[in-house]
């Protein structure tokens, strides 16, 4: 009997856990500091829930950010329910974690991008993502490293 380990769904779950453990401090204490977060997702996942005119306007994938205004935040097993501010008009959506495609929060320069079988013909690895704020002010820092699991694979 010959079997693989899948690291890249492994990966996929524990980087999907890290998120919710996240949302869940964020829901229970507020965000602290300067944290907040640039949440892409698919709008065609099957479980994802948004008005149709966001929908409409953001057909296959949508960019939302927690940030200074947010509500109803409700962290589930499977996804998470938020209530954001389109342009002085409260929305409530639905995220499936799985429907996540990145996850950023540029303050601390940390993202995680989940990549689609489509994207990566090895059967969706995982990567890690360091993104970087382009604050001139800040040239001292060193720029942020991209890992990506492609280097381990055999």
């Amino acid at each position: 009997m010959s079997r693989d380990i899948d690291y890249g769904n492994l990966m996929h779950t524990a980087m999907r856990g890290l998120i919710r453990t996240v949302l869940l401090d964020i829901a229970d204490k507020g965000l602290p500091g300067n944290h907040h977060f640039f949440i892409t997702f698919d709008t065609d996942h099957p479980d994802a829930e948004l008005a149709d005119w966001l929908s409409d306007r953001y057909p296959g994938e949508m960019t939302v950010v927690v940030q200074h205004w947010f509500d109803n935040l409700d962290v589930g097993k499977d996804g998470f329910a938020i209530t954001l501010n389109f342009g002085d008009a409260p929305e409530p959506l639905y995220i499936p974690y799985d429907a996540i495609k990145t996850f950023v929060d540029p303050s601390v320069e940390f993202g995680l991008r989940f990549e689609s079988a489509d994207e990566d013909s090895d059967g969706g690895a995982a990567a890690a993502v360091a993104e970087t704020d382009d604050d001139p002010q800040e040239d001292s820092k060193p720029d942020a490293d991209v890992v990506s699991l492609d280097s381990f694979r055999k």
